[in-house]
């Protein structure tokens, strides 16, 4: 994996280009995609250590685009953050079912969002 790449998938190019800024001040690389099959494509090849995607996206959304990367050996061990504006128990439920590791709703605040990452990839490396 490629251990300071995370890929933000989400169809809204300010929302990415926030949480790229974001990630790359804290020393990340970000990578972005506008749905979830275009992110699908960048999982494969790029193998990041990370993905931060959105639930609501056109072509797949982020919970088929979560269990497509649980279900792909080479990407499956990688963190994966689900953010949304929704936050009802039901899709959180769903989001971590589909296998995210964690949930935050939108609006993120920066802070939040790299710690609640770096704790995922520690986590995930870490093997718990």
């Amino acid at each position: 994996m490629n251990q300071n790449l995370i890929l933000i998938a989400d169809d809204d190019s300010d929302v990415r280009d926030l949480l790229s800024v974001t990630l790359e001040a804290a020393g990340y690389r970000a990578l972005g995609a506008k749905d979830g099959n275009t992110a699908a494509r960048i999982l494969t090849v790029a193998k990041p250590v990370g993905m931060i995607t959105d639930v609501r996206m056109p072509a797949m959304n982020g919970m088929e685009l979560c269990k497509l990367a649980r279900n792909t050996p080479a990407i499956r061990d990688m963190a994966i953050l689900m953010v949304s504006g929704n936050s009802h128990t039901y899709d959180v439920n769903a989001g971590m079912t589909a296998g995210a590791d964690g949930y935050l709703s939108k609006p993120i605040a920066p802070r939040d969002l790299v710690s609640r990452l770096q704790t995922l990839i520690s986590k995930r490396h870490l093997g718990a």
